[in-house]
């Protein structure tokens, strides 16, 4: 297995994180991308974060170049910050990434996909901030 950065959508809804997964996906040119896993909701379907979920994605999605974790509201921000501060819980490399959810999604499956380390898949992510729609 070859080191690659693996990615997490952690959203408040699992609906919405696995159409971000989808649609990342979709858009990365298709074909064989990096690894990347929904995180949404909690274990009984209602909306929230689930450090379970976190965890078990982002285990999922390790293949030991680091763990890039995009995150959609304040609470899941708190919930990943938490999982980070213990030891062991999330795998090593693993980082919280400041970006937008979608866009931010998409350029990270990108640039990993084309085998970007760690850094390069959150600085892309981060510079989706930077996107003008206008």
């Amino acid at each position: 297995m070859t080191a690659q950065v693996g990615i997490v959508l952690v959203s408040h809804s699992a609906e919405v994180a696995g159409a971000v997964a989808a649609l990342a996906q979709g858009l990365a040119g298709g074909g064989a991308t990096a690894p990347i896993a929904p995180a949404g909701g909690r274990p009984d379907g209602g909306l929230g974060t689930s450090s379970q979920l976190i965890v078990g994605a982002a285990r999922e999605v390790d293949r030991g170049a680091g763990v890039a974790l995009l995150v959609d509201l304040g609470s899941a921000v708190l919930t990943v910050k938490a999982l980070l501060a213990e030891e062991d819980e999330l795998p090593e490399g693993a980082r919280l990434v400041d970006a937008p959810f979608v866009e931010g999604a998409v350029a990270a499956l990108v640039t990993a996909s084309a085998g970007g380390d760690l850094d390069a898949v959150v600085a892309a992510a981060s510079e989706a901030y930077t996107y003008r729609k206008e």
